[in-house]
């Protein structure tokens, strides 16, 4: 193991101890991972119950006061050990997957996990949930069991959150935060869902985007009309639709949506020059999605626009005749799905009101606006002045010999802000997935190097935040 500074007295023998226990948490993960703990589909609720029941007794084992709770769903797992001094800590995790869909496309079963080998040495596991988040999961709970077998304790006041709705946003946990938040209470929130910077530096996320999910719904004609008796006369909802979402961006890329920078800031220079220094590569980026030339704002590196600009994105479009042939009709309705993603302190309501006024205001006076909410979430932002955040990442750069980043994530997760405005908990993002891991897609992975660094990882941020 990677190692530029010794590690104290007291954490040597833990982390002799995961090294000698490979096999045995190994064998843990495998367990949690064949259960088939889809939670979108409703045949798999059984399964959903097993994997939370198996984390109760496994934390149980180790010396949790452990339990399920019940709510409009999948139950939450809820596991406290505060016998130790110093800072409470609350770590979060989701025990469901998403569905494996198309099964074909696997190179085994997606729920019997194997550790495969490449021909450089290097093993990874295959199933589904082994990177996202069943393994991450792990990699905190078998730290937690180092600590326990070989001190009898833990380093701190640890509860752990894991949710099983996590794929499908569903209510138990929101539920859970608004009736009981007093349970959660704690002095810091650990989340291990995301990624390294790459295979061989860790990283830790600071900054989440917000978003805002909308349904446009576009009504004229009281019924599809042949374009030859009435073409040119009635108003089209598709050429209404297309011509509101062309408005959307200007030829430089900037959103104009009235007010929608509000609340946006700049980045600092001296956080644009850690990301400059970052060995990004441009042209893998989008080569990887068979693209060449970045889009987006002019001005803006792709790293800044995906993890500190806001954006607007047409995620679909549909109406009229889409089927085989042609059929030449006006077509009565036009629908978009639209996404925002929000940086800073843009307000998701308030770019939600912003939006519907916009297309409102663009529409001819025949056309009838409809609009479904689809969710939405605040961005954050981590205090990463704050003494924990540079004693995770020195942490990190000790077990991994090399120094752990700061970075941004385009995406949402939108316990963290949860964590903020229920529990008043700044969280640090840390995980040790990797961009090619497969998440959501067939044959998901998980390095062993991920699953061993992070459980060794964990000891050491621990430590690191305790007294």
């Amino acid at each position: 193991m990677p190692d530029t500074a010794a590690p104290r007295p007291d954490l040597a023998p833990v982390l002799a101890h995961l090294d000698g226990d490979r096999e045995g948490a190994l064998e843990r993960l495998f367990t949690l991972l064949r259960t088939q703990s889809v939670s979108t589909d409703p045949a798999f609720a059984p399964e959903c119950r097993k994997a939370a029941e198996w984390l109760v007794a496994d934390l149980a084992a180790i010396g949790f006061d452990a339990r399920l709770h019940e709510g409009r769903g999948h139950p939450l797992v809820l596991a406290h050990d505060l016998s130790a001094p110093g800072p409470h800590i609350l770590f979060y995790g989701h025990y469901d997957v998403q569905p494996v869909d198309p099964l074909n496309l696997w190179e085994g079963d997606p729920f019997e996990p194997v550790l495969l080998a490449r021909e450089d040495g290097s093993q990874y596991i295959r199933a589904r949930g082994a990177s996202d988040d069943k393994g991450q999961v792990m990699t905190f709970i078998e730290a937690c069991r180092a600590y326990k077998a070989t001190h009898g304790a833990l380093p701190c006041k640890i509860s752990i959150l894991l949710e099983g709705e996590e794929e499908t946003a569903g209510h138990v946990l929101a539920d859970f935060l608004a009736s009981e938040p007093e349970e959660l209470r704690a002095d810091l929130a650990l989340v291990c869902d995301t990624a390294m910077w790459n295979a061989t530096t860790p990283a830790i996320t600071t900054m989440l985007r917000g978003n805002v999910a909308e349904e446009v719904h576009l009504s004229a004609p009281d019924r599809d009309l042949h374009s030859g008796f009435f073409g040119g006369a009635a108003t089209n909802p598709l050429h209404e639709l297309s011509r509101v979402l062309a408005k959307l961006h200007d030829d430089s890329g900037r959103v104009q949506i009235p007010g929608f920078y509000e609340g946006v800031p700049e980045v600092p220079e001296t956080v644009r020059a850690q990301w400059r220094a970052l060995d990004f590569d441009l042209e893998v980026f989008l080569g990887g999605v068979g693209l060449k030339t970045p889009a987006g704002e002019d001005g803006y590196s792709a790293l800044e626009m995906t993890w500190s600009r806001p954006t607007a994105e047409v995620n679909g479009i549909w109406g009229g005749y889409t089927g085989a042939g042609f059929k030449t009709v006006i077509p009565a309705e036009a629908h978009a799905k639209v996404s925002f993603r929000l940086v800073g302190m843009q307000d998701p309501k308030t770019i939600r009101a912003r939006f519907r006024s916009f297309v409102e205001d663009n529409v001819g006076p025949d056309v009838r606006v409809r609009f479904t909410a689809h969710g939405g979430g605040a961005a954050t932002v981590m205090p990463t002045e704050a003494p924990a955040f540079e004693a995770a990442r020195q942490a990190l750069t000790r077990e991994w010999g090399k120094e752990a980043a700061f970075i941004g994530c385009g995406g949402s997760i939108p316990v963290v802000s949860a964590f903020k405005q229920d529990l008043g908990l700044d969280t640090l993002l840390i995980g040790f997935g990797l961009e090619d891991d497969r998440i959501h897609s067939p044959n998901e992975k998980y390095e062993l190097r991920s699953f061993t660094g992070g459980c060794r990882s964990w000891v050491r941020v621990l430590d690191a935040l305790s007294p």
